[in-house]
């Protein structure tokens, strides 16, 4: 998506802090965040590029405001209103009145886990065959985008090679929307210089994987 929640983010924001360790977790709730993403994602209707394109949907002041945790629980319960599960009333007066129904018993702890732990593919055919091959000279496609997307503003409109070509995947703009489908993927190499100007006397890589309809041949 574009603006603040783009891919690849956005300059002006200062730095980006590091920490001293590497615990992925600060509090309790954080994890029951996590663990509420996972299980969440069993449903049939749940894809990852669904979770992303309604956290972008978060408006701008919040998402920048709001720690990243604290991002994923407004983003669960508002897929969670949209399908059903909730009513904003219940969220209001923090009680559920959920009845439970006999057809369709709760995910237990150990079966969130196994889904969680399972290999999953999003290879899917494109049924087409690939329009550039490694070695082209591409460029990143100089194009907005109002729903989700995998192609992040600073290589729109700059130049690259085709480094590798991953076959066909399930694109994450269609997947957003409820209509996946398949499309060629390349890694696209590009130049730092390219990239940045302050970069220009770089001579390191900057290397993207990148859906076929994002780029142009040159």
């Amino acid at each position: 998506m574009d603006g603040v929640h783009d891919l690849g983010g956005r300059e002006g924001f200062g730095p980006i802090l590091g920490r001293d360790d590497e615990r992925p977790f600060r509090s309790d709730w954080e994890m029951r965040a996590f663990g509420l993403a996972q299980a969440a994602a069993g449903d049939a209707d749940w894809s990852i590029d669904w979770f992303r394109h309604c956290r972008e949907l978060i408006v701008p002041a919040e998402y920048l405001t709001r720690p990243y945790f604290d991002q994923w629980v407004l983003t669960i319960a508002a897929q969670m209103i949209d399908a059903g599960y909730l009513a904003l009333e219940e969220l209001d007066v923090g009680r559920s009145s959920f009845a439970r129904q006999p057809g369709y018993p709760p995910e237990k702890a150990h079966e969130a886990r196994a889904y969680v732990k399972s290999v999953r593919s999003y290879a899917l055919d494109s049924g087409a065959p690939p329009l550039f091959v490694v070695g082209d000279v591409v460029r990143g496609k100089s194009m907005g985008h109002s729903g989700h997307t995998r192609l992040p503003s600073y290589v729109r409109g700059r130049r690259g090679s085709v480094i590798a070509h991953h076959g066909a995947h399930v694109l994450p703009d269609a997947s957003a929307a409820g209509t996946p489908r398949g499309e060629h993927l390349y890694t696209v190499g590009f130049a730092a210089s390219e990239l940045w100007s302050e970069a220009h006397d770089s001579r390191d890589q900057v290397f993207v994987d990148l859906w076929e309809s994002y780029l142009e041949r040159i």
